[in-house]
């Protein structure tokens, strides 16, 4: 009986496991509960070890060697995914990129005392409502004189502020506002673009997808000035919507720095447990430096800090992302 009870557990855990990784084989999203599970993917190991373990008590092979299967999958999708390598071209200059979400305004004040010890040049903000606003114009208006912003209630928000002047750019269409600008960084274009997808609630996945799709879009038809684009993509490297934004050319801050399994949310858990879904992605003629996430008080996400050198770019690379 107990050797049953066995088996039947590993097989249900092994099913529930292998439903997530075959959309990761087949490099889709699915649909609810997948995509919440693929956040997750690292952690899947433990149900698969448990499950095997369950296999070897009850003396179910098969079991076993579909448990083994599983785990060499998991190894080899938990490998970090993007671009790497530095850009040949000689450093122009150096900028200091800070992203935060402030979970509807309420780590409003630890951002701006973060802001103030950390000094970045540019910071993104998602769920800035009219008092984080508010707060950050007072606060930070005289180092930071230059912004783009849409300002909303709730967590449809977004603000960016730049010690650089700006000028207007378009901003991506979304839920939840995705402003953009293009900053002159000492006599030097950077597109600035701000990220803030909706996330993959169930009964929403199409729109997570769709919000996703409109940030590849951006990348893959950007191709005139050196891109940032940093915020809460709601999306982790076992996303397959994430990875094709990545495969425009975009490289991975906290990749590039050795951080790629770093977590970024939940905040009550990380760094022990969680997924990085908050990111500062590059293009090619930019590279990161070292990244830091941050621990602000009242929000559900740590703020990613990032220094960047902007690069010279080869003739033959003028019209790359």
């Amino acid at each position: 009986m107990r050797r049953r009870l066995g088996t039947w557990s590993a097989a249900l855990l092994f099913l529930g496991v292998s439903a997530v990784v075959g959309c990761r084989v087949a490099d889709t999203d699915g649909i609810t509960p997948v995509p919440q599970f693929l956040a997750f993917l690292p952690w899947l190991l433990v149900p698969t070890g448990g499950g095997l373990l369950l296999a070897l008590f009850s003396r179910w092979w098969t079991g076993a060697v579909w448990a083994v299967g599983l785990l060499g999958l998991l190894a080899w999708y938990i490998e970090p995914y993007g671009k790497t390598g530095r850009p040949d071209g000689p450093a122009l200059v150096s900028l200091r990129v800070l992203t935060s979400n402030v979970e509807f305004g309420h780590a409003t004040d630890s951002l701006v005392a973060a802001v103030r010890r950390e000094r970045p040049d540019l910071v993104f903000v998602q769920e800035c409502e009219y008092t984080c606003d508010a707060t950050l114009t007072s606060a930070l208006a005289g180092d930071y004189p230059h912004r783009a912003a849409r300002i909303a209630g709730g967590s449809a928000g977004s603000v960016v502020l730049s010690r650089f002047p700006l000028r207007p750019a378009g901003a991506v269409a979304g839920t939840m506002a995705m402003p953009g600008a293009v900053a002159d960084v000492r006599g030097h274009a950077v597109r600035l673009q701000l990220a803030h997808p909706m996330p993959p609630l169930p009964g929403q996945i199409g729109l997570w997808r769709r919000e996703l799709d409109a940030l590849h879009d951006f990348a893959a038809e950007h191709d005139r000035t050196p891109l940032v684009l940093a915020g809460d993509f709601n999306a982790s490297q076992d996303h397959a919507a994430f990875r094709r934004i990545l495969d425009t050319g975009l490289r991975d801050a906290a990749r590039l720095t050795g951080h790629d399994r770093t977590p970024s949310w939940p905040a009550r858990t990380a760094p022990t447990f969680g997924v990085q879904i908050d990111h500062v992605l590059l293009s090619a003629d930019l590279s990161a430096r070292t990244a830091r996430f941050l621990d602000l008080t009242g929000t559900d996400h740590r703020a990613l800090l990032v220094d960047v050198t902007l690069h010279q770019r080869r003739a033959g690379e003028q019209g790359r992302p």
